[in-house]
């Protein structure tokens, strides 16, 4: 009966953290999707600016400027949402192969001891570069440049934010699948199995 009893308390607080990590999850999602179409302005003001410079001989510093400002706003909004889709660069020499319960240990290892505190020691650092910048509404240092550089620097915050985010979700989807509750998680989330593991499994 206590055993009973403890499962169904273990499964209740599976259920809350997967609706949290859901929540994180499509959040990240959302505006991963809405800034993603920042590359497309991005390509269409750089196109402008070429066919303004070589056709036209004419050139604006505020376009200059607008694209690669589109372009950093858009790689720090949608860092939490690549986490998401695990489209960062890692070197998985031994995490792919890895069992599922083997990966959310490295997982909960890493977010804990190095994603979080990365977060923290760049929102330390970021803020009150990011709060100078906004208490003289900082604009382009280049003559004729965009105004409201400002705007542009809290997006190292955002960055920070949503980063941290997915981190934390990093670490219920590790202590999920850890408790065995891999089930409540989305499909589209879940730890894949190696198709060798599979096979020498299936093999066995």
């Amino acid at each position: 009966m206590a055993v009973d009893m403890l499962y169904h308390k273990w499964g209740v607080d599976m259920r809350v953290l997967a609706i949290g990590f859901r929540i994180i999850c499509g959040l990240n999602t959302l505006i991963g999707h809405i800034f993603s179409w920042l590359s497309l302005g991005i390509v269409l003001v750089c196109f402008t600016v070429v066919v303004q410079r070589y056709l036209f001989a004419a050139s604006y510093v505020w376009m200059q400027d607008l694209y690669i400002w589109l372009n950093g706003a858009m790689f720090t909004a949608v860092a939490g949402f690549a986490l998401m889709r695990n489209d960062h660069v890692r070197v998985d020499i031994f995490y792919r192969p890895a069992k599922m319960r083997t990966k959310a240990v490295v997982d909960l290892i890493g977010a804990v001891f190095f994603l979080l505190p990365f977060c923290v020691v760049v929102y330390a650092y970021s803020l009150p570069f990011v709060t100078r910048a906004w208490s003289y509404t900082e604009g382009s240092a280049n003559v004729g440049g965009m105004p409201g550089l400002y705007i542009l620097k809290s997006f190292i915050i955002v960055f920070v934010v949503l980063l941290a985010l997915q981190g934390f979700a990093m670490i219920v989807k590790s202590i999920v699948v850890i408790a065995g509750h891999s089930d409540l998680l989305p499909v589209s989330q879940r730890y894949r199995e190696s198709p060798n593991l599979s096979d020498s499994e299936g093999g066995a």
